[in-house]
């Protein structure tokens, strides 16, 4: 069954501006699917998976390109990245946008072969696993903190109870885990961390030790959530420092996890510099650490980090599904005052907090006035083009509805995201 994404026009878009179109993600986010069912009956398809093809493409790419010839697909580019130059002699002579749709499931092992063989000639869309609103069949668009905006989203969404949301949670995004309820995830995720270990880890990156290497994923996992530190890291996993940071880069680059950068302003000087770890599907996440349902994780010592995870996955999502660089920092000073999201853009924070509670209370954005400074550096001694306004806030929960907390700020249901 397929699950309309809500990425289709941002690829066709792409496909209609460069001549090559490149979608990565991790592994089984559906990029082949999704590129099969937006290409048109012309378009071939062929998949480097198939070691006959692979052997190919690898030793007589020249060959290969004729054979295959445009408008094509080619399916697990990163098997051979000795093709990429033979695609761009073809783009340059002919001209045409959208001759090649390329798919890849490992960014960092190919980055550098595309940014160096097809500049300016490849359009890059990346694809992670579905959203709440794809799986709920609703109009994808990014978040924001807008009143408007979410009283019109009010209509369209579908509310879900806790049980509900952490249903969602424990099973993830991953699309084989919403196109049949029957897969079993414990399965499902066990398959999915062999294939990526053995596949990606090993033949990609060199990395010597699969068995070391997951242990790092639990490790990681477990600090879904929280401020980066290498040293805890890396103890944990049995691993030097370095390692730990060149193994999270690893994680990062195949969309595993993301890493949100701290918000800074010359006005406020006691901000933290450390990155927060956010593991991008929850499904993933929970089978590391061995979650057995939804139920108990519910109840966990970790239920409240699993669901500041998959609030910032949300929105996360919804910026890349409308091919837009997500804008999220946080806050977090030497005070130990926080602030879990900050949206910025256009000039303005828009200040995020969130709170697994059905009534967070007044206190719930008591942090938010640590802002202020921004909006009036002047005072501060600062230069006056360190100004920024504060937007409209949001304290993501688990309220029954929309509604204001005060002047500026809202409880913002889960759900409504």
């Amino acid at each position: 069954m397929y699950i309309k994404r809500a990425m289709e026009n941002v690829i066709l878009k792409t496909s209609e501006t460069f001549p090559v179109l490149l979608l990565t993600g991790p592994r089984q986010v559906g990029k082949t699917t999704l590129l099969q069912h937006l290409a048109g009956p012309e378009r071939s398809y062929v998949t480097l998976d198939d070691p006959d093809v692979r052997f190919l493409a690898k030793n007589d790419p020249a060959l290969f390109i004729q054979r295959f010839a445009p408008p094509v697909l080619i399916d697990e580019i990163q098997y051979a990245p000795e093709i990429l130059p033979y695609i761009k002699m073809s783009v340059d002579r002919s001209k045409q946008k959208g001759d090649f749709w390329l798919t890849g499931s490992q960014m960092f092992h190919m980055m550098k072969n595309v940014s160096e063989s097809l500049a300016g000639r490849a359009g890059i869309v990346n694809l992670l696993g579905l959203s709440g609103s794809e799986i709920d069949h609703i109009p994808s668009e990014p978040f924001t903190t807008s009143p408007d905006r979410l009283l019109a989203r009010l209509e369209r969404a579908r509310r879900m109870s806790l049980g509900e949301i952490y249903e969602r949670i424990f099973r993830g995004g991953m699309p084989a885990m919403h196109a049949d309820a029957g897969v079993d995830p414990e399965s499902y995720y066990s398959s999915y961390v062999s294939s990526y270990l053995q596949r990606d880890i090993r033949d990609l990156t060199q990395v010597a030790d699969e068995m070391s290497f997951y242990n790092f994923m639990i490790a990681v996992a477990a600090r879904t959530g929280k401020p980066v530190i290498y040293d805890e890291l890396a103890r944990e996993a049995g691993i030097t420092g370095p390692t730990a940071k060149k193994w999270l880069s690893i994680l990062v680059s195949s969309r595993i996890i993301a890493l949100i950068q701290p918000y800074h302003n010359n006005v406020l000087k006691r901000t933290v510099k450390t990155p927060l770890l956010h593991f991008l599907d929850t499904g993933l996440c929970a089978y590391l650490l061995k979650w057995g349902n939804a139920q108990i994780l519910e109840r966990g010592a970790m239920a409240g980090a699993f669901f500041e995870s998959w609030v910032f996955s949300e929105i996360y999502k919804s910026y890349l599904n409308a091919g837009k660089e997500p804008p999220i920092f946080y806050y977090r000073d030497k005070d130990q005052k926080e602030i879990d999201l900050l949206l910025y853009y256009d000039g303005v924070l828009y200040p995020v907090e969130i709170k697994k509670s059905a009534s967070p209370g007044p206190g719930a954005v008591r942090h938010f006035k640590v802002l202020d400074p921004v909006s009036e550096p002047e005072r501060h001694g600062e230069l006056l083009e360190h100004k920024r306004e504060i937007g409209n806030g949001a304290v993501i929960c688990m309220a029954g509805d929309l509604l204001p907390l005060d002047r500026k700020n809202w409880y913002v249901p889960a759900w409504l995201i």
